[in-house]
């Protein structure tokens, strides 16, 4: 994904089609002096629907896709035909798009799976047409239903990248290298600050043929939550992983204190990151001999699960596997 495809907010106006009036007819037939009402119902409006593709990782598609607008049903006719139904505009999203009411900012729906398809807004109910409304007392009715109005309304759709890993981490934490270390990702890696612009994910082969996705998370700097640095733009996508992996280099001046100041700023964001499983990793060990690294060690917090890894060297790069797979499947 480069940083320039990557898109995770769009705006746009979603218009259903109105529903199309019912019919106002009788029966015309030879020897058939008085023939009865035979108008048909009118069709549906069209209906704007969101539907989950596993194929997108971006709303890249729909940037430019200021209105979405589907078709109005048709009128009913005589004979009791029904007017035929709008045509529906299907707009395929990534999985873990949410849709909001630009208005208000109510959440409205969510897609989580492949090929789950929902409303977001129906089209307006056909009219019905004036064969329903015979009864004993008035057999001839001259009158039908209109078509209901369509629904025209502004959504924001948001994404939160799904994925089973979420790496956290201050900038050139290592998060990038690892990505690419442990998967067929490609994310661009240099020795400066915000290299990653944008989410990469990237599918982490295991044992027997088993996988999971790992996502790297644009790197986090203390102030975040209040907009410092790439602020919050990016923090939502943390949302949506199962674990949150954090990562801190073995050249850090305070190994605890960076861990702390990570989970306090996703703290900040949104209080419920807390409930998720943390694990933690030390980069970079590479650098260290064994001495040094069992004092380090005496750093490390203790109140999860912590391992010493070298991304370049591909130093305890399968143990980490191991407790990735192990914290999924618990």
């Amino acid at each position: 994904m480069a940083s320039s495809n990557f898109i995770d907010h769009v705006r746009f106006c979603s218009r259903s089609g109105n529903g199309g009036p019912g019919s106002v007819h009788f029966r015309r037939e030879k020897h058939v002096p008085k023939g009865g009402p035979d108008g048909g119902n009118g069709g549906r409006g069209g209906h704007i629907i969101l539907r989950g593709n596993r194929q997108l990782w971006t709303l890249l598609h729909l940037r430019y896709k200021k209105h979405a607008i589907a078709e109005d049903g048709k009128p009913g006719e005589g004979g009791n035909r029904s007017g035929s139904e709008g045509k529906d505009i299907i707009l395929e999203v990534p999985l873990g798009t949410i849709a909001k009411d630009a208005e208000t900012g109510e959440k409205r729906v969510e897609i989580l799976e492949e090929g789950q398809e929902i409303i977001l807004t129906p089209g307006g109910r056909g009219g019905l047409g004036n064969d329903n409304f015979k009864n004993a007392t008035n057999q001839t009715p001259h009158y039908a239903q209109p078509g209901e109005d369509g629904i025209e309304e502004w959504i924001i759709l948001e994404l939160k990248v799904l994925a089973d890993v979420g790496l956290v981490g201050f900038p050139n934490a290592g998060k990038s290298t690892l990505l690419s270390v442990l998967s067929e990702a490609k994310p661009e890696i240099a020795n400066y600050p915000f290299t990653t612009l944008v989410p990469n994910l990237g599918v982490v082969a295991y044992r027997d043929h088993k996988s999971f996705v790992m996502a790297d998370i644009p790197g986090i700097i203390e102030g975040a939550a209040e907009g410092k640095g790439l602020g919050i733009r990016f923090l939502r996508h943390i949302e949506r992983n199962s674990i949150l992996l954090f990562m801190v280099p073995a050249d850090a001046d305070d190994i605890r204190k960076e861990y702390e100041i990570l989970l306090k700023e996703l703290t900040k964001y949104n209080p419920e990151l807390l409930d998720k499983q943390r694990m933690l990793a030390v980069t970079k060990s590479d650098m260290l001999d064994d001495e040094l690294m069992e004092e380090m060690k005496k750093e490390v917090p203790t109140e999860l699960p912590s391992i010493f890894i070298s991304s370049v060297a591909q130093k305890n790069l399968d143990p980490l596997k191991d407790m990735i797979w192990q914290s999924i499947n618990t």
